[in-house]
């Protein structure tokens, strides 16, 4: 066992996801010494996940205030804008082509974290510090120990470290909870060539066939790549039932919940060519939020965890921003700078628990999908008319 006499640190984030990421960048614009602690062992130890729309208001804004603009307009998926919604028939429903105006720009969550962590001095992170235990020490500090036996003391914690965050107990109580829903994720590579059928269902952007209870979703990523999400609303113990190590058993028994479907579609699971992995979707309580506590603050999934809206990644690498930004703008008082950031995120993040579970409801209530059509429809005017069409 390696042990370290502890050290202070004065900023010390637990979690190298993109929020903390940006939490660090924008700490050292302001010439602001942080360090990231992050479980896994090495930046390329597990995949990243699919891709994500950058939101002109919050994604977009922290990759400015990281100064990384220009790093992140170069890792656009150029027409991943694109959107189809199908009926189980593979019946086009609706078919929105990327218009080139980049208002969502599309990039892959591995490339936007690898723009983060060459935007840090060497050292920064971590890996390998997979954190065990966190002891409050008086005064705003706190003691941090690690799966190897190493300690560090910090006089301002930041939990980036997602929804099963093991700061979160020191501020609140809140515990996540399943949301009857789970994604079954899965890929397909090389799609033009060896899965042509399923390649033109989905377009060159986002394929969405919803409907009540369950639904397919895939979204077409550089390389030829198809990363499919197969969104089931069942309990927790019917996915306990499945043994997902057997993967040809596991993408026929998610494959029978589509019976009936179009082949194109259902192609997407059956011909998957990874591994299919459930992800049980869990939410925190709506409106999550706590009283101040000395020394140590939340962002991300740890802070607002909620079901996929297309918000999550946004919002926190928006909290990494603002965070940095308090703390800069409150040189040597701590608690101003997390009173501060906390009061605004709380405001800020409250609306999307309901967004989130709206979401949840157009692509798996009752109406579906017809609900997530007529979404899409209302939205679209919206803007045609926010640009004077």
């Amino acid at each position: 066992m390696n042990t370290t006499t502890p050290t202070p640190t004065p900023v010390t984030i637990v979690g190298a996801g993109l929020g903390g990421l940006v939490l660090a960048r924008v700490l050292h614009l302001h010439g602001i010494p942080a360090t990231v602690h992050e479980s896994d062992p090495s930046p390329d130890a597990r995949s990243q996940g699919g891709q994500l729309d950058m939101h002109e208001a919050d994604g977009q804004a922290a990759l400015a205030a990281a100064g990384l603009t220009e790093e992140f307009r170069a890792i656009i998926h150029e027409g991943a804008e694109a959107l189809r919604v199908l009926d189980r028939h593979g019946e086009v429903l609706l078919d929105e082509p990327d218009d080139g105006q980049a208002h969502r720009p599309e990039v892959l969550r591995g490339d936007l974290r690898r723009i983060l962590l060459d935007s840090l001095p060497e050292g920064t992170v971590r890996w390998g510090h997979k954190l065990t235990a966190v002891r409050p020490l008086g005064s705003g500090r706190h003691e941090l120990t690690f799966a190897d036996g190493s300690t560090v003391t910090t006089g301002l914690l930041v939990g980036a470290d997602g929804a099963w965050s093991k700061v979160r107990p020191l501020v609140s109580a809140a515990t996540p909870t399943y949301t009857d829903t789970t994604f079954v994720e899965t890929y397909l590579h090389d799609v033009d060539a060896r899965h042509p059928a399923a390649a033109r269902a989905v377009g060159a952007g986002a394929l969405l066939a919803p409907s009540p209870g369950k639904g397919i979703n895939a979204h077409r990523e550089a390389g030829g790549i198809i990363h499919t999400y197969v969104q089931l609303t069942r309990p927790a113990d019917w996915f306990d039932a499945i043994d997902f190590t057997d993967a040809r058993a596991a993408k026929a028994r998610i494959a029978a919940e589509f019976d009936g479907w179009a082949p194109e579609l259902t192609a997407l699971i059956t011909d998957g060519e990874s591994a299919p992995v459930a992800r049980m979707i869990h939410t925190l309580p709506d409106d999550h939020r706590w009283d101040r506590v000395p020394g140590v603050t939340l962002l991300g999934d740890a802070a607002h965890l909620m079901p996929p809206s297309g918000d999550g990644a946004n919002l926190a690498m928006f909290d990494g921003a603002e965070l940095g930004r308090a703390i800069a703008a409150h040189p040597g008082d701590v608690e101003a700078a997390l009173a501060s950031y906390e009061e605004a995120m709380f405001a800020r993040t409250s609306p999307f628990y309901g967004d989130a579970r709206e979401i949840l409801d157009l692509c798996l209530g009752d109406r579906a999908p017809h609900s997530l059509v007529d979404f899409f429809t209302a939205a679209g005017e919206t803007v045609r008319e926010a640009a004077g069409a």
